[in-house]
């Protein structure tokens, strides 16, 4: 701007506040930037399950301990993933978060718990020596689409506090992962990985990790990390806690909604008597 009088041009460190600010919505907060670690342990997931187990695959190697280092790095990522993804959700109700946050997180979601996951279904039909793999591909096209329904549900429907409909996309990440390291015979992995993508899109209810339940989640993802390590380093016993891990994630996965069922029905019970004991209270 110059002025006519004058023609005296302001220097740049004079230009108002307001014009250098940047925009709001541009400004990243602390919880984004978990956010983008999210989205940064996904990709390196897919990184890892390419060059270190289909990579090898397609070119013939038989280093199949590569392919077990690089398998356990990209499921302990996935697991990185989740817990930026907890972590984001509680730094972002304590402190300020910007406009962009829930956009980036469903953007992450799918990164991490989407596309990771159905692409490791899609190798393991392509290595895995019973597997079929134009059958795994639809499977793992299921997963990747049921990721994107759910992510789109959630940015639009308004469900009861405390509650998600549906297996969240972690949770439903971490337990596909788990049916395919469980290495079961094909059809019962095809079919386990169905069921785990219908729960995810599912009316089932999960609680929300809050207080204690997060905790509890935390403690589980890291011991689940330790048994990938000792699978991964072939320590005594590896194998089994492997197993076990994935077991024990694939039966919280079905038993957790009986909980929050089993809960409904109990409020729905005392709500019941509290009304009959309303009624019998007003009358004479």
């Amino acid at each position: 701007m110059i002025d006519p009088e004058t023609q005296w041009v302001p220097e740049a460190d004079e230009v108002g506040d307001d014009e250098e600010e940047m925009p709001l919505s541009l400004r990243l907060s602390i919880a984004d930037t978990l956010t983008l670690g999210n989205a940064t342990c996904g990709f390196m997931a897919v990184y890892f399950t390419t060059t270190g187990i289909l990579i090898p695959h397609l070119t013939g190697s038989d280093e199949s301990g590569m392919a077990r280092h690089s398998a356990a790095t990209a499921v302990i990522l996935m697991l990185c993933a989740a817990v930026f993804d907890l972590f984001d959700g509680l730094v972002a109700r304590k402190l300020r978060s910007s406009p962009m946050g829930a956009e980036l997180d469903n953007l992450s979601d799918l990164i991490s718990f989407g596309l990771a996951p159905a692409y490791f279904v899609l190798v393991y039909g392509m290595v895995a020596r019973d597997a079929h793999e134009r059958v795994a591909a639809v499977a793992a096209i299921v997963v990747l689409l049921t990721v994107v329904l759910r992510l789109a549900r959630f940015s639009c429907v308004t469900v009861k506090d405390g509650t998600f409909q549906g297996m969240p996309s972690p949770f439903g990440a971490l337990t596909v992962v788990s049916i395919v390291l469980l290495e079961l015979p094909f059809e019962a992995t095809l079919l386990a990985v169905l069921g785990t993508a219908w729960l995810m899109v599912s009316r089932v209810e999960y609680p929300k990790p809050r207080g204690v339940l997060a905790v509890a989640m935390l403690c589980w993802i890291v011991s689940a990390m330790g048994m990938l390590a000792a699978w991964a380093f072939d320590a005594p016993s590896g194998q089994v806690l492997l197993q076990t891990g994935c077991a024990l994630q694939i039966v919280m996965a079905a038993t957790i909604p009986l909980f929050a069922t089993a809960r409904r029905v109990n409020n729905f019970r005392d709500n019941r008597r509290e009304n009959r004991e309303a009624r019998a209270a007003q009358l004479p």
